[in-house]
């Protein structure tokens, strides 16, 4: 035999889109370059936990190229989070030189808090009195919290487990700056000067609230910030009743907590964020944040209403403006709840679950075809 009988056809073009060819396409290659793959020695040195954090990293790269709101929310989104945030603390420490700095301020607080344990009803006393134990404070806190922490470590996200950790240990340093605010003496009264703003026990009850709605899922957002509100406010209305603290030491510190939070979701990322597929709108949080913040808006309204009716009697303690500081105080503390947890709900859903063309479950919605006429598809069968 001899190659004339057998003759061997060679194809100058190599073939292409074949299984096993040379030339097939790499369905990852979208996705950026693997590092740790390019040689065969670096690989053979490399563990495989190497492997998966580089393949998560090329991963996030790749998405990052096709849509980048798969890792991160939208850059509107962060800026909102962050405006809102230092209004919230810029308010917080309004509040508290209002109170502080000014005599119709000071006559509020010591108003409210030597009268609000007497003008309460019955069974608002006996609640309050019951909340306010520091045992229990504290211990429901931090059952909330630790909720929050550990169900960001089961769904295994690390970014947000240590974001939730860092924002715990800015609050707790916020704490002490009842150390350093000063609290200048303008009129004579009895509450305790050195146990001032802000008040630890409602930044405790805060906070494990923040974590918990920040760390949950989708589904259960609303209902963690219905939670965390009563809980808030349950806490911040009994330290009062308590005589822990005034007023303004209570609204600083739910401001405070809300303000700091809404900065740590500026620096949200795809660990914080919902898988892609599964971002959809979520009714309970467009109805709950609706009502959250609304209603916030009018009760923070009615209560600087009543404060502005008994304004004249604040300086010389009237009797008759009594009820109206006790009431506004606590409307004040719900509304004030109620907007800073509406808006920190509302927040936390657009940059956990921005909608894109990835994000979406199926395809994204397309103009209906517009009939074609007779004439036309016939043409164009022909």
């Amino acid at each position: 035999m001899n190659d004339a009988q057998h003759p061997v056809i060679r194809d100058p073009h190599a073939p292409a889109n074949m299984v096993g060819s040379a030339s097939e396409p790499d369905p990852l290659a979208a996705l950026g370059p693997v590092r740790g793959a390019a040689t065969g020695s670096i690989a053979a040195h490399s563990t495989a936990d190497d492997f998966n954090h580089d393949f998560d990293a090329a991963l996030d790269r790749g998405l990052a190229k096709l849509d980048p709101l798969t890792v991160r929310p939208r850059i509107s989104s962060r800026v909102l989070c962050a405006v809102f945030g230092v209004l919230m603390i810029a308010g917080a420490f309004g509040i508290w030189w209002l109170c502080v700095h000014t005599e119709n301020g000071q006559s509020y607080d010591e108003i409210v808090w030597k009268q609000l344990p007497d003008n309460l009803p019955g069974w608002a006393s006996g609640v309050m009195g019951a909340v306010a134990q520091s045992w229990l404070v504290i211990t429901v806190s931090c059952v909330l919290g630790a909720m929050g922490i550990i169900t960001a470590l089961i769904r295994r996200r690390w970014w947000l487990a240590g974001q939730l950790v860092v924002f715990a240990a800015v609050c707790l340093a916020a704490t002490q700056l009842k150390g350093l605010l000063p609290r200048p003496f303008i009129i004579q009264t009895e509450s305790p000067v050195t146990n001032s703003a802000p008040s630890g026990h409602t930044m405790l009850a805060a906070a494990a609230a923040v974590v918990l709605i920040i760390a949950v899922p989708r589904a259960a957002r609303a209902l963690a910030a219905v939670v965390g509100g009563m809980w808030t406010v349950l806490v911040g209305v009994s330290v009062m009743v308590g005589q822990w603290h005034r007023t303004s030491d209570v609204l600083m510190s739910i401001l405070l907590v809300a303000g700091l939070a809404l900065i740590v979701l500026v620096f949200t990322r795809k660990s914080g964020m919902d898988d892609p597929g599964s971002r959809v709108s979520s009714v309970s949080v467009q109805i709950v944040g609706s009502v959250l913040i609304t209603g916030g808006i009018l009760l923070m309204a009615y209560s600087a209403y009543v404060i502005w009716q008994v304004l004249p009697g604040l300086n010389v303690i009237a009797s008759w403006a009594v009820q109206g500081a006790t009431a506004s105080a606590v409307v004040g503390i719900i509304g004030i709840t109620a907007l800073a947890f509406g808006i920190l709900l509302a927040l936390r859903h657009i940059t956990a679950a921005p909608l894109s063309r990835l994000g979406l479950i199926g395809a994204p919605p397309a103009p209906p075809m517009q009939d074609v006429p007779q004439s036309g598809r016939g043409a164009r069968n022909a």
